[in-house]
């Protein structure tokens, strides 16, 4: 991991940077209360709980809420292969969801495409256009499945 990659993972698992950031970039994840569990190059965990601000008229989280959280844990892996390794842009190009169970528990979203993505960064030529969809996996505290979301994220080096 580069010098560029270790500080942005730094500061995401930095509670305190973690919120500054998501303030100005993302305030509805400090609405919701969501956490890096765990970063690293392979795999990004984030959790939701399951409380008055994320939860719908129905006693399970929001769907909205639950997509946040499955992002997030798609797009700071993605920012942390880009990390140190130029200039890229990356945008959501395609959402996809399955809900399996009623979230009605502190969710924990798994993307674990960590290898696969460093593999598209690292061959992406100057002004070339790859894209990648990841998965990302919802389970609650019992460790049964909640939902799954496939986001689909177009990355462009720039020169």
């Amino acid at each position: 991991m580069n010098p560029e990659a270790r500080k942005y993972q730094k500061r995401m698992s930095s509670p305190i940077i973690f919120w500054l950031a998501m303030l100005f970039k993302l305030p509805s994840a400090v609405f919701w209360r969501l956490k890096i569990k765990s970063l690293t190059l392979e795999k990004c965990e984030v959790t939701i709980p399951y409380f008055w601000r994320s939860q719908n008229p129905f006693q399970s989280i929001y769907f909205a809420a639950l997509a946040g959280a499955a992002e997030l844990s798609t797009g700071a892996l993605c920012q942390l292969a880009m990390a140190g390794k130029g200039k890229f842009s990356m945008l959501v190009v395609d959402f996809r969801a399955e809900y399996h169970k009623k979230a009605n528990d502190t969710t924990t979203f798994l993307c674990d495409q960590g290898a696969e993505l460093n593999k598209l960064i690292e061959g992406l030529a100057p002004d070339e256009n790859e894209k990648l969809t990841m998965v990302s996996t919802g389970t609650n505290s019992k460790g049964e499945l909640v939902a799954k979301f496939y986001v689909t994220w177009s990355f462009k080096r720039k020169s």
